[in-house]
């Protein structure tokens, strides 16, 4: 179902791709992170269903729809080292930015930074092109 998604992303020169795509795309990452540490609880779906609903002007019936998929295009996506520089290459540094904001909220939902969860923010952070200072600023913002 998303292997035409994940096969544009992960060109050797990915274009840039359309905003339902990109939207579907950084949803799965955001799936992804929360999934990490092994516990993808109702908090973390609920968060993400709230991220996407006020990032993207949803409903919460699309928002729920929007993460559903997104959690079977994160289940076929490939390692998150080639989706993740594939989501870099096809999705502007200000949506990226916003979506480590995001992936900041989702890792702080459950009041415990687990180690797997902070490993794997710090890597996709560097493969977004997001610098540590940027980083540490958005986690800053949304736990504040």
């Amino acid at each position: 179902m998303f292997q035409d998604l994940l096969r544009r992303l992960t060109q050797p020169d990915p274009a840039p791709i359309a905003d339902a795509d990109a939207r579907l795309a950084l949803t799965a990452l955001l799936v992804r992170v929360a999934r990490s540490d092994n516990d993808y609880s109702g908090d973390e779906r609920a968060l993400i269903d709230q991220i996407t609903q006020d990032r993207y002007g949803l409903t919460a019936g699309d928002a729920q729809a929007l993460r559903d998929e997104a959690e079977a295009m994160e289940a076929e996506a490939p390692d998150t080292v080639r989706f993740t520089r594939a989501i870099k290459a096809a999705v502007a540094y200000e949506d990226r930015l916003a979506v480590i904001e995001a992936l900041w909220k989702v890792v702080l939902a459950d009041g415990q930074r687990a180690q797997e969860e902070d490993a794997l923010l710090r890597l996709v952070t560097n493969l977004l092109g997001i610098s540590d200072p940027d980083s540490a600023m958005a986690r800053q913002r949304v736990s504040g």
